[in-house]
């Protein structure tokens, strides 16, 4: 079971990254949930 979730996160991840292409981009993203998370219009 350990290592079924292993490879679920490690595959999650790649995911998650290759859907960033720089940090900035990533940085992007993640302010934008949090922005979208606050309210502010246009973000969601």
């Amino acid at each position: 079971m350990r290592k079924l979730f292993t490879i679920f996160a490690i595959g999650t991840s790649m995911l998650v990254l290759s859907a960033c292409n720089t940090v900035k981009g990533a940085g992007k993203d993640v302010e934008s949930v949090g922005d979208c998370a606050d309210g502010v219009k246009g973000n969601c």
